[in-house]
């Protein structure tokens, strides 16, 4: 696109730090916390994850569009960020699957954006100083008045977001991962009677319910507000406790659903603010990142085995906070963060990172299989 016909747009964050550059996607403004993504690949999914409602995204890869956008790799209905910062824009994307661009794609979902700013510097600012909120703005260019703006909106740190994203009524999930995409010759352990798994919508990604319909589960999806005795209606093997935006200290009924279904003795599975859920739940406590984990190449484990996992989380379980019954069995590699957690009695377990690897890498899929694996081993005992 000639700069002729291009639209000025203002980034300005909470310390009054200021970007000018260029407009993509919607007019308008938007206040958000500004953080980075680090994945090269990816894009479409990080926009549409329900876990980063609430947020503005940097991407620190200098490419944003080449691909465009298509359907089958939205991880929801719709973009939940409130808004993206890139290096560059590609306007005329290049791909056999590609149906719109995404300006095109963000301009239809009233999504702003900026462009044409030097994304490493406020990258390197985010990691100095912290995650911040931050506004874009087309409409207003004055630096003060959009930084009076931004001051006044509440920060992360409090805010429940989830019943933003959560489903408002419950349903069944069956697709499972297109053919072209599964990488496994068989999915697991999809062998026995069908296992039905209760999922409690957080903000849950569709290829997680894809990954656990792979395996071979009947999969029902319940609204975040779901009495913990509407969920043991459905007679579930095993329950699951999904990704998510905000504060989970602030997903006060979740946490209270969790401790109830703790009782139940069936097992649960966590993934990322459900791992956060669970473990306080069982009585652990959270703090927020400086500028949290939110990449693609993120290593975690313990000893000699290591698995590079996909991750997006502002929040962290402190470890001196869990019980002597929990035990960690994943750490984040580069901060020595709680990356996963068992119950050592109890089928209990829950992990930080996204391992049904949308996008990223697919070394943690086995999670998936290990849960099939538990429902199965806990309906043999009660049987």
């Amino acid at each position: 696109m000639p700069f002729s016909d291009t639209q000025p747009a203002l980034l300005v964050l909470a310390d009054g730090t200021s970007y000018r550059g260029w407009s993509f996607g919607a007019s308008g403004t938007s206040i958000g916390e500004v953080v980075f993504n680090t994945g090269m690949t990816g894009y479409q999914e990080v926009l549409t994850d329900p876990s980063y409602c609430g947020q503005i995204v940097t991407f620190t890869y200098p490419e944003l569009g080449n691909t465009g956008v298509n359907a089958e790799d939205e991880e929801s209905d719709r973009p939940q960020v409130k808004g993206a910062i890139a290096r560059n824009i590609c306007q005329r994307p290049s791909n056999w699957r590609s149906s719109q661009s995404l300006p095109d794609y963000l301009k239809k979902h009233n999504i702003p954006g900026i462009y044409g700013i030097d994304t490493r510097a406020l990258t390197r600012k985010i990691r100095i100083v912290g995650a911040m909120n931050g506004g874009i703005s087309t409409e207003i260019l004055d630096p003060a008045e959009l930084l009076s703006m931004v001051q006044s909106a509440p920060n992360m740190k409090g805010l429940n977001l989830v019943p933003q994203v959560s489903t408002p009524t419950a349903y069944e999930w069956s697709e499972i991962t297109d053919g072209h995409w599964e990488f496994r010759a068989e999915p697991g352990a999809t062998h026995g009677d069908r296992l039905t798994v209760v999922a409690l919508d957080l903000g849950v990604k569709r290829n997680i319910l894809r990954r656990l319909a792979s395996y071979g589960c009947r999969v029902v999806v319940v609204p975040a507000n779901t009495p913990p005795e509407d969920i043991l209606k459905y007679d579930p093997d095993g329950i699951f406790l999904s990704n998510g935006p905000g504060d989970p200290a602030a997903v006060t009924e979740a946490i209270a659903t969790t401790k109830a279904l703790l009782e139940s003795q069936k097992p649960i599975f966590g993934i990322c603010l459900g791992h956060q859920i669970l473990g306080l739940s069982l009585g652990g406590e959270t703090f927020k990142l400086k500028f949290g984990h939110r990449g693609l190449n993120q290593p975690a484990g313990l000893q000699r085995q290591v698995e590079i996992t996909s991750q997006n989380h502002s929040f962290a379980l402190d470890p001196d906070s869990l019980g002597p019954e929990i035990e960690v069995t994943h750490l984040n590699l580069n901060d020595r963060t709680v990356a996963g957690l068992r119950h050592k009695t109890l089928p209990i377990f829950s992990v930080q990172y996204h391992p049904e690897a949308s996008p990223g890498p697919h070394d943690s899929d086995y999670i998936f299989e290990r849960f099939v694996q538990t429902m199965r081993e806990s309906r043999a005992a009660v049987n």
